[in-house]
């Protein structure tokens, strides 16, 4: 059985590689190519003026070519992985892998670069060659001691980043997890004593980086294949070992193991037995990380000390020791500040990032992409994880920082915190245009009521809400409920401490509520009783009558159930002649930008005069954003070639939206590919009035507007903010079950905002 498990693993891991096309990598062009301007643009004669300007100055070479955010990948095949010297051809998937790595995290380009050169000069001198090509340089999987020869002589002779990941990203990882595993155990880098066994290139760089966050050198036993490394030992040394020789006898590592405070592996499995764990000092720190297996079992290690802090290279234990929480983002600070080299300072930047967001709650991007895991900071989360998409502008904006105090920056970057806002944009696609509205909720403290208190999404967005806004929010929920999820979130907000709860169980409100209720319903067929019942059951009803007596500002609701049930009750609570439902607007943030969407959810065949409320919504919204709404109204007839509902009811909205002048463009009746392809629409009617591409589409039924908006998401690619609840003066906004939770915090962003702001 195990035997067929690892087959079909291997199987499945071959298949990755070869469909549906082979490889983990391909070439794509950024610039239209599709005729005979763009070709005289793109090569002769056009690219000449390029190539006169990077001659003139060499940095404009970051203007006009992709140098500036291209990395090459160089190794030589010489130790990959844990797999050893299997040659550059067949080390080609891993450097294709880390190229895709370098893409995913931090939207850097790459090559990879195999080279068949085992002498380490003259594999130097390749590399060195390729400085006009390449932004910057990563070594990888090169055997010690040469990848240490490769790395001095490029580093001396290039005047861009040359970073050996296999020495300095494991080291920046462990050092960030070492920082983190102290404040734990309440130890410090001064005090402690380390073992640590191998001797290669990841082994001395931890060693090192240790060092120079305050191990005292004196403090470290150093142990390989041969034992303990001692002064005047000649088998199998090197300068780089000889640095941390200890004594003048031969002794092993059961020998010095005896009240070490940290225990860092980078050897082979089973080094560590569990008789020497129970000799460490107390609360021992054990980094085993060799891969595929580590030097002790955890739970053999936890069985002896259960109190030890561990570690491994594995993703199936806590505390993973993955460069990748390093590497993308120490070149994308280094890329963007221009560094001409990375230096300690930008590493010890990426240290503090990374075990500082550690520290910080966990984001709910990362809780989804490990759903089940408790990624609380302690003993068992001493690092982020890798999908953590804080990590980007908190180790990048560091990085980049550090690179500017030092001096190697020739880029400086005059504004880090646009900067950070700009990075954090590129990894949460609603941040650059959800900054209007953020900004402006701000400049009022609005109350915010969740209806669904107790999920765990509205428990992320609160706490978000407390750290990015200055809204209060308040949930409705049982307490005990709320504080469990709370705990095993990681959250540190706590209810009746940082945030108000109605308890529908036991509020001392509740008679207030359900007379408050049943007055307004009593001619509706609501009885006391009836009142009673939906005052202790019906969470959205609660929260509209909070928002009804005043004591919200605003009420979101909608993450189970069905959007117009939760309207009913909106709309007989906090309905009025002047607030009623208009419409509901999705704005769906795209590759190519924004796309708003109406109406998704409120009138399924909505009139004239309903199609004319939800444009006039519909463009006072979309200014929210710092957008200038240009409208289409859609449908199956194109400027009066239909006689179809649709068409007429779209031609009568037409008719009442020109009966009076307005401070938006629109235009319509029209096809969806006419209001978005302005040659198409000037071929078909050349005096349309709406100029450019629309951002705003409005359907004459929901069907057709919800169904666009989930081929955007589900097919597009498409992030979806909303649905916005036109119409009700900001009171109220009903999301759809498959919201995040920081959809949850766009939508009190929106929630937040004066209605001042937007009329």
């Amino acid at each position: 059985m195990v035997d067929e498990t690892a087959n079909s693993q291997r199987q499945a891991a071959l298949d990755y590689h070869k469909y549906p096309k082979p490889g983990k990598l391909e070439i794509r062009a950024t610039k239209p190519l599709a005729n005979g301007r763009d070709l005289a643009r793109a090569y002769s004669p056009g690219v000449a003026e390029a190539c006169l300007e990077i001659k003139a100055d060499p940095d404009t070479a970051r203007d006009y070519t992709a140098r500036g955010n291209l990395v090459a990948v160089v190794t030589n095949g010489t130790a990959v992985l844990g797999l050893g010297n299997i040659g550059a051809l067949a080390s080609k998937p891993v450097m294709e892998g880390k190229a895709v790595l370098f893409k995913k995290f931090a939207n850097i380009d790459c090559f990879d670069i195999e080279l068949n050169e085992s002498d380490p000069y003259k594999l130097a001198d390749i590399v060195c060659a390729l400085e006009p090509t390449f932004g910057a340089i990563n070594l990888e999987d090169i055997k010690a001691p040469d990848c240490f020869i490769v790395e001095k002589l490029c580093r001396e002779r290039m005047n861009i980043p040359v970073f050996h990941d296999d020495q300095h990203g494991t080291a920046i990882v462990v050092g960030a997890a070492a920082v983190n595993a102290l404040h734990v155990a309440g130890k410090k880098f001064e005090d402690i004593k380390i073992v640590s066994t191998g001797g290669g290139a990841a082994g001395i760089a931890c060693l090192n980086m240790l060092l120079k966050l305050g191990v005292k050198r004196e403090n470290v036993w150093l142990c390989d294949i041969e034992g303990l490394v001692y002064h005047g030992r000649e088998k199998d040394m090197s300068p780089q070992k000889a640095e941390y020789a200890q004594g003048t006898v031969p002794a092993t590592l059961a020998d010095v193991i005896g009240g070490a405070d940290l225990f860092l592996g980078l050897s082979g499995p089973g080094v560590l037995k569990p008789e020497m764990v129970a000799r460490m000092a107390p609360r021992p720190i054990i980094f085993a990380l060799a891969n595929p297996n580590p030097e002790i079992d955890p739970d053999a290690a936890r069985a002896v000390t259960p109190d030890a802090i561990i570690a491994t290279g594995r993703s199936d234990y806590p505390n993973q020791v993955n460069n990748v929480l390093c590497f993308p983002f120490i070149f994308r600070g280094a890329l963007d500040a221009g560094a001409t080299e990375i230096n300690d300072e930008m590493k010890i930047a990426c240290i503090e990032g990374i075990a500082a967001l550690a520290r910080a709650t966990t984001s709910a991007e990362a809780a989804a992409a490990y759903s089940g895991e408790k990624l609380t900071f302690g003993a068992d989360y001493l690092i982020p994880k890798p999908f953590d998409p804080r990590l980007m502008g908190v180790v990048a904006c560091a990085v980049a920082k550090a690179a500017m105090e030092t001096g190697v920056a020739k880029r400086p970057i005059a504004d880090l915190k646009a900067y950070k806002d700009k990075l954090d944009g590129s990894v949460f696609k609603s941040a650059m245009i959800m900054r209007p509205v953020f900004e402006a909720a701000r400049t009022a403290s609005r109350r915010i009521v969740f209806a669904e208190g107790e999920d765990e999404r509205v428990l992320r967005a609160a706490q978000a809400v407390m750290e990015d806004t200055t809204e209060t929010p308040i949930l409705i929920g049982r307490p005990d409920v709320i504080e469990s999820r709370c705990e095993r979130a990681g959250l540190k907000i706590r209810p009746g401490v940082d945030f108000n709860v109605v308890n529908p169980e036991n509020d001392p409100r509740y008679r207030d509520y359900w007379e408050t209720y049943h007055t307004l319903m009593a001619r509706r067929g609501v009885t006391p009783d009836l009142a009673k019942a939906i005052m202790r059951t019906n969470t959205t009803a609660i929260g509209a009558v909070m928002v009804q007596r005043g004591e919200a500002d605003s009420l979101i609701c909608g993450t189970f159930g069905q959007f117009l049930w939760h309207l009913k009750y909106i709309t007989e609570i906090l309905g009025t002649p002047a607030l009623h439902p208009v419409g509901a607007l999705s704005l769906m943030i795209l590759e190519d930008g924004p796309l708003f969407i109406a109406d998704t959810q409120v009138h399924p065949e909505p009139t004239p005069e309903q199609i004319a409320e939800t444009v006039i919504g519909a463009a006072r919204h979309v200014r929210r954003f710092g957008l200038e709404p240009k409208i289409a109204l859609c449908s199956h007839s194109q400027f009066g070639n239909l006689d179809c509902d649709t068409g007429r009811r779209m031609r009568a909205a037409m008719a009442i939206l020109d009966s009076a002048p307005r401070d938006f463009a629109y235009e319509g009746e029209m096809h969806i590919d006419s209001a978005l392809d302005v040659d198409l629409r000037s071929r078909i009617f050349p005096g349309a009035h709406l100029p450019g591409p629309a951002n705003t589409l409005i359907f004459a039924n929901t069907d057709a507007a919800s169904g666009v908006r989930n081929i955007l998401k589900m097919k597009g690619g498409g992030l979806e903010v909303g649905p916005i609840l036109m119409g009700m003066g900001n009171r109220c906004h009903i999301v759809t079950p498959s919201i995040t939770a920081r959809g949850l915090l766009n939508m009190s962003a929106i929630a937040g905002t004066p209605v001042a702001h937007y009329g």
